[in-house]
């Protein structure tokens, strides 16, 4: 809980520091990485840093922090932060970096705003600063001791067994621990981080969600190259080298499974709704409501490019069929199936049951549009559920 004093001086500067956040946050990381420029080689994802996202996204989450504890003093933005520890422990964060982070933003941030940082000013934002921290570190701490494993220390060398090109731009890599021990047990929905060595010696991570149910023998991970005018650069420089280089026999640095969309337990209706390499968590939760015979109505719901783009689009369909009480609705911008919708996906014709628990994965406008179409068939917002591959940029582009 922030301070009364802390609270009055944050709630006086907020409009301020939102204003200023995105200079901030660029400031920052310009800081950070000239005095740590191993953290951009071998850490943070050169690609978010180029394109200016993951900026947008840590300004958003310190503005959106700061604006809770203000307007909502007695309560934390848990399922924010939780989604951030979530990232943190797949890369491997510990405690030790937060004082590191500390001092080059708020050096940015006393040169930014210059004078208008007084000794209050910095002294309210510190405690904004050290309350985000400390709930981050204490989460990621638990995180770890969930897996078993050495605050930071979440990576093993795993071996691929297979290899299967799903579409033109989308391959699967099956995986098994190198060191023969038994696979972490994860949560359907749940992701690894995985580390490749690049020619420019760069150790770059990206995460990729594990499109197999727990239950399976096999651990699977579905990676799309990215393409475009930096496909050879940093925005795909680790799709790319998967693609181009990764065989049956290689090794791949793999850390625990992580991440907050999971699937609840429950006898609840599911719909499942994703577009385009989204689809990776829902066939994990898809697997695993087949495997354990999962009796309420499921409706699966995807949209692609093309049927020849929509990757696993026969294991959505078989999985479909498993259940007792399930439907695939699939919508194409070209060349659809005869049956499948024309364009972006569309609710309107579909049924959505009662106490429905909602589970959203593909890019960013997708979601929004499947959330309010959801919202206004009486869905309410906490059994929405969402992943955003990348940085979340949900709450910076509110």
């Amino acid at each position: 809980m922030l301070s009364e004093k802390s609270t009055a001086t944050v709630r006086a500067t907020l409009p301020a520091v939102g204003a200023a956040i995105g200079e901030i946050t660029e400031l920052f990381y310009a800081k950070l990485f000239a005095a740590h420029p191993e953290l951009l080689r071998d850490l943070f994802n050169r690609g978010n840093q180029n394109a200016g996202l993951q900026k947008q996204a840590l300004a958003g989450s310190i503005a959106a922090f700061a604006t809770h504890l203000v307007e909502h003093p007695d309560t934390r933005p848990d399922v924010m932060l939780g989604r951030i520890a979530h990232k943190h422990a797949s890369l491997g964060v510990t405690r030790e970096q937060y004082p590191v982070v500390h001092r080059h933003l708020f050096e940015a941030i006393v040169e930014i705003l210059g004078e208008a940082v007084t000794p209050e000013v910095a002294e309210a934002w510190d405690e904004v600063y050290w309350l985000m921290a400390n709930a981050l570190i204490a989460i990621e701490e638990r995180l770890y001791a969930e897996q078993q494993v050495v605050a930071g220390d979440v990576w093993r060398e795993w071996t691929v067994t297979g290899r299967l090109e799903e579409t033109a731009d989308c391959t699967t890599f099956r995986l098994t621990p190198a060191d023969g021990a038994p696979a972490p047990a994860f949560k359907p929905g749940q992701y690894v981080s995985v580390q490749v060595e690049l020619p420019d010696g760069a150790r770059q991570i990206r995460q990729y969600s594990l499109s197999t149910s727990p239950g399976s023998p096999v651990r699977a991970i579905t990676v799309k190259r990215v393409h475009g005018p930096a496909a050879a650069g940093p925005d795909g420089e680790v799709s790319n080298h998967l693609h181009a280089h990764v065989r049956t026999g290689d090794t791949l640095r793999v850390s625990a499974p992580y991440g907050d969309l999971v699937l609840r337990d429950s006898a609840a209706p599911v719909l499942l709704a994703s577009a385009g390499i989204g689809c990776t968590p829902m066939l994990s939760m898809l697997e695993h409501l087949a495997d354990t015979g999962h009796r309420a109505p499921v409706t699966v719901l995807h949209a692609d490019r093309s049927p020849a783009d929509h990757p696993l689009r026969a294991d959505h369909l078989a999985l479909t069929h498993k259940l007792a009480d399930a439907s695939a609705r699939f919508w194409y911008e070209q060349s659809p199936e005869p049956g499948d919708g024309t364009g972006h996906l569309d609710l309107a014709a579909v049924p959505v049951r009662p106490g429905t628990r909602a589970y959203l994965c593909g890019p960013l406008p997708f979601m929004r549009s499947v959330r309010e179409q959801l919202l206004a068939k009486g869905v309410p917002a906490a059994d929405i559920h969402y992943e955003v591959f990348g940085p979340d940029l949900w709450l910076a582009s509110a």
